[in-house]
């Protein structure tokens, strides 16, 4: 997949995979560690940056998030989502620049209309001083010739939530209290300047240690690899890794929809509106932005991830349960306080693939089916698929489906519109599904291909799979026996 940021996906893999090696032989000490560094950056000439101690800097700390640690010592944050202060040094720092446009007119209407007195008149055009700015865009509103740009940087661009700023340097700064984890800003950034912290350490030394680790994978996976790579390949793989099995986690959206199917048709007799819960990041959003909603209006049944973790950890008391998805979000949901018996890591497919080329495999078509999920489960990884799966439960119990109205948020703008009209009760439809990336999981920031590669290899794979209904599909699981509710209760 190409993308923006290729370079960067590459070198921050590599990475990963340098400390996936070290870890496997249990030695990720300073010295080693350091060794790693200089590999990666022999010098004497730079590659990327200004200079070769910059470069080496960030790899350090790009180590230290692999590790699961925040990018420096000094530094104490639970946020899965940092930012390398180095690389982001690189980045302009002024939001309003002129350009070739201006005609140095006798108005000077920039000039005027300032009011910080951050402009002066120069011998080819206007300037403006980034450090008496106040970003405030009256110059550009002014300016008869459309000469002043707004240079809104991307990260903050991504954001949907407002939750990046800058310091007094021009330095990213990320508002915990707001940030919903949603990882847009991660690949949005040109220069690397932000990333997330890894499990993968811990993942290796559950597996070394002799313990029963369970992955599980997004629906999202299918697709991800090629339309030859389906869940029973990526299965071959993670136990080639050591992993004792692999469990898709379609069977969760299963499972996730037959709950939600009973609130949503309580609430329909009730009047009351629902949102979904299987996305972390909008849950994130009503939970930071609309805190009554999360109180109201938010369904109380655990996302597939933790569904199918649960019921796991039933079935294999003791057992680590690994998810695998393209998600950044889920690393914060496994770490949420409030969801009880919780997932024990997350793993992104850029994770997964360092680990399987740290031991020197590679997935591969495999010759065994494998299916634990209804199709309607599989379908949870795009947009439409959760309430979809939710409507289908309903139907399968009898219920009259055919007045509710359904509306479908994708991406952090649609998600916002939806939950600010439900606030003011001017939302027209009985529920919201709500997915932070656009298209849903199959578009989400750690996706392995674009999501045009994916959807059509998606739609081979899923055509291969069988037509079992979901409760039909349930009807061999213990479902009374494990919480499906965020608190834990049965």
């Amino acid at each position: 997949m190409v993308t923006n940021d290729q370079g960067i996906i590459q070198f921050n893999h590599r990475v990963l995979q340098e400390v996936a090696m070290a870890a496997w032989k249990g030695d990720l000490t300073e010295e080693i560690r350091e060794d790693i560094v200089m590999r990666m950056v022999p010098g004497p000439q730079a590659q990327y940056r200004c200079c070769i101690y910059k470069e080496r800097e960030l790899v350090r700390q790009r180590i230290r998030l692999a590790m699961g640690m925040c990018p420096t010592p000094d530094m104490e944050s639970d946020n899965i989502v940092q930012v390398l202060k180095p690389a982001c040094e690189e980045c302009p720092i002024s939001a309003y620049t002129v350009t070739d446009n201006c005609r140095l007119c006798m108005g000077r209407a920039c000039y005027n209309s300032c009011k910080f007195g951050a402009i002066t008149i120069g011998h080819d055009r206007s300037y403006i001083d980034p450090s008496k700015c106040k970003e405030c865009g009256m110059c550009a509103k002014a300016c008869p010739y459309e000469a002043i740009a707004h240079l809104q940087r991307p990260c903050k661009k991504v954001c949907p939530v407002g939750a990046i700023t800058y310091d007094e340097y021009g330095i990213c700064a990320i508002d915990e209290k707001k940030c919903i984890q949603c990882g847009h800003c991660i690949h949005s950034c040109p220069f690397g300047a932000i990333s997330s912290k890894s499990f993968i350490t811990g993942i290796i030394r559950a597996i070394q240690s002799g313990e029963k680790v369970i992955a599980m994978c997004a629906p999202a996976t299918e697709g991800q690899f090629g339309d030859n790579i389906g869940m029973a390949s990526v299965r071959q793989g993670l136990m080639e890794l050591g992993f004792a099995d692999m469990v898709e986690v379609g069977l969760g959206g299963d499972m996730t929809a037959a709950y939600e199917a009973e609130e949503w048709a309580e609430a329909l007799e009730k009047g009351i509106k629902m949102t979904t819960s299987c996305c972390p990041a909008f849950i994130n959003m009503i939970k930071k932005e609309y805190p009554d909603l999360y109180k109201t209006n938010k369904s109380n049944t655990v996302s597939p991830m933790v569904a199918v973790s649960r019921y796991l950890k039933h079935v294999y008391p003791g057992c680590i349960t690994v998810f695998v998805g393209p998600c950044i979000a889920k690393k914060a949901e496994s770490r949420d306080k409030e969801i009880a018996d919780n997932v024990d890591y997350v793993m992104t497919y850029g994770e997964f693939r360092a680990l399987l080329r740290s031991r020197s495999l590679e997935l591969r078509p495999a010759e065994e089916k494998y299916q634990k999920a209804s199709l309607f489960g599989k379908k949870f990884a795009a947009s439409g698929g959760v309430a979809g799966a939710v409507i289908e439960v309903m139907k399968e119990r009898g219920i009259d489906t055919s007045g509710i109205k359904l509306r479908q948020a994708t991406g952090g703008q649609d998600c916002s519109v939806a939950l600010q009209l439900l606030k003011l009760g001017r939302l027209n439809e009985d529920f919201v599904e709500g997915m932070m990336c656009p298209g849903g999981c199959v578009g989400g920031p750690s996706k392995h291909k674009t999501e045009a590669e994916i959807t059509s290899a998606r739609r081979k794979l899923l055509e291969e799979a069988d037509s079992r209904g979901i409760l039909e599909n349930l009807a061999g699981y213990p479902m009374g026996e494990f919480s499906m509710f965020r608190d834990g209760h049965l």
